[in-house]
């Protein structure tokens, strides 16, 4: 009889730190690797942002805290809902945790029970199937397709909800598409759910700031406030203030859930670490000018690797809308042979192939639930994306 719990059998290792454990190992061995696997920006955090995890530090804020927030970050995070939602929350209303995975994983263990079924959109973040898998549920994709832009339809969702749904999870700008849903697009979907009172919005906003052209971001509860009380608004630091290693998350929503996601924080990991709370502070209501700053670089890089991707033999590569991500098709490549003899049967032998024979390193789409497709994170310089772009462009080429 196996000593590991069998739950662990419902789950694998995630994807996307497989592929920088390998690229970090291939670099280790002397190859020249360039890594577009990583979902953070190149950028460093703010200094205004360092500054005040500094002052927290010289002043002694280095003891434990409420185990889900201090109140002036659980305040910082209700005028930031106001103020960029238009959403309103009081303090006992919101969670905050050790990075956006432990909010939703809190949640999804708070809530689901044998049976229970979540609703996840593909292409998806690839912890939400494996967190639906630990905490008891079953994860039921909606595949979006690449004509639709890898956005599900209202007829999609009416489609897969069942007496059993209790959770939609719902990611714009997507992680790893890019797609974000627009107003009405969202009020397509928003109408679905509410002929449907038992399905409860678990959204993951984390891209909300990372919003190029003219592209309006909105959430859930925010389009449709009649299901303010059965929705989990989710976010966090992470992406857009460059704190990646920081591991702020946050989440707001109705007071019986947040007070059950507390419970279950209470007794894993407590408070997130205090100093990165006073940063988070700092991060939400200072300011805010530096976004628009570094969205300008994120639509050059995205407009870069686009443009390139699409004059490549056997990739198509739609353009997102948001976050620092594309997500390419190789249907053209596959059935195919590349230069080092290796038969392109899907997407992961294909980016295990262009690791191996170009060093550069994509994840690959079956990890993300929708094949043959590949994510590239552009979060990184222009000299190092027109690189990888020629080695792939390469590769293509010399399939045969």
């Amino acid at each position: 009889m196996s000593f590991l719990s069998k739950n662990l059998r419902r789950v694998k290792p995630s994807p996307t730190i497989a592929v920088s454990t390998m690229a970090a190992e291939l670099k280790a061995a002397g190859k020249d690797v360039i890594g577009l696997g990583a979902g953070e920006p190149d950028f460093d955090t703010p200094d205004n942002i360092k500054a005040a995890a500094k002052r927290a530090i010289d002043a002694g804020k280095t003891k434990y805290t409420a185990p889900d927030g201090i109140p002036e970050l659980k305040q910082a995070i209700c005028s930031k809902f106001k103020r960029d939602n238009d959403l309103g929350y009081t303090p006992s209303q919101v969670s905050v945790g050790t990075g956006g995975k432990q909010i939703l994983y809190n949640a999804l263990m708070a809530t689901l029970n044998p049976g229970d079924e979540v609703l996840i959109p593909a292409p998806y973040w690839v912890s939400y199937p494996d967190m639906v898998l630990l905490a008891g549920g079953t994860p039921v994709t909606i595949a979006a397709s690449l004509e639709a832009n890898f956005k599900i339809t209202p007829e999609q969702l009416e489609a897969a909800i069942t007496p059993k749904t209790k959770w939609l999870i719902f990611n714009s700008p997507s992680n790893p598409t890019g797609a974000g849903y627009t107003w009405d697009e969202l009020k397509g979907l928003t109408d679905v759910l509410m002929r449907h009172p038992q399905v409860w919005v678990m959204t993951d906003d984390m891209y909300e700031h990372l919003v190029f052209d003219d592209f309006k971001f909105c959430t859930p509860a925010q389009v449709e406030p009649e299901l303010y009380d059965r929705t989990l608004t989710c976010n966090g630091v992470s992406k857009a203030y460059a704190m990646t290693g920081w591991r702020i998350g946050y989440a707001a929503g109705p007071e019986h859930l947040i007070k059950a996601m507390r419970k279950i924080q209470s007794q894993s990991t407590s408070n997130p670490c205090s100093i990165s709370q006073w940063a988070a502070v700092e991060a939400l209501n200072g300011p805010q000018d530096f976004l628009s700053q570094n969205n300008k670089i994120f639509v050059r890089r995205r407009n870069l690797v686009v443009k390139a991707l699409n004059t490549t033999k056997g990739l198509t590569c739609p353009m997102p809308e948001g976050a620092f991500y594309v997500y390419p098709s190789i249907k053209g490549c596959i059935g195919k042979t590349s230069a080092g003899g290796i038969l392109i049967e899907n997407d992961e032998i294909f980016a295990t192939a262009l690791l191996q024979e170009t060093g550069v390193a994509v994840v690959f789409g079956a990890a993300f639930g929708l094949s043959p497709n590949f994510r590239v994170s552009y979060a990184t310089s222009d000299e190092a994306l027109i690189e990888a772009c020629k080695r792939i462009q390469d590769f293509c080429a010399n399939l045969t």
